[in-house]
């Protein structure tokens, strides 16, 4: 990591089935030992069910799975005077977003179905309709803030 100045963020070019730089970003997450190819398959496999099923417009349902996904506040360790706080802060819009999809593929990742594909569908739409374990992880979250609001006043 460089001392001298923030490394300036790359600019990730947008999928290119739909012209979508989430999804690109999110396809770029769920990509293991640099298999894009594998990614977009089970990607738009998956998008391509959500489509069948819930007869809306994919990326629509897509991006409202993330934003019910995203959390608002988390809390961050803080060292004070040899004893550790668990301080709630406001997580930054970029944060947020990583944290959504890390917590959508992972929740997806851990689901019964037979292929990813699938997992990642049903994940999605439960997502999309606040429910499954990617939401309960954002309410687990919001809940953990909540109850540490005390130390609200160790943030720096």
């Amino acid at each position: 990591m460089s001392r001298r100045r923030r490394p300036e963020k790359r600019e990730i070019l947008p999928d290119p089935q739909y012209g979508d730089r989430v999804l690109s970003k999110f396809m770029n997450n769920l990509m293991l030992d640099g298999k894009k190819a594998v990614a977009e398959k089970i990607v738009y496999g998956a998008l391509a069910a959500v489509e069948s099923k819930a007869k809306t417009d994919p990326i629509q349902l897509f991006h409202d799975a993330l934003n019910n996904v995203k959390p608002q506040v988390e809390v961050r360790s803080r060292r004070v005077g040899g004893a550790t706080y668990q301080v709630p802060v406001e997580v930054r819009p970029e944060r947020a977003q990583a944290l959504a999809i890390r917590w959508l593929i992972s929740a997806a990742r851990g689901r019964p179905e037979t292929t990813m594909a699938a997992r990642l569908s049903a994940e999605l739409m439960d997502a999309a309709n606040n429910r499954g374990n990617a939401v309960k992880k954002r309410e687990d979250t919001h809940r953990m803030a909540d109850a540490n609001r005390a130390f609200s006043h160790y943030r720096w």
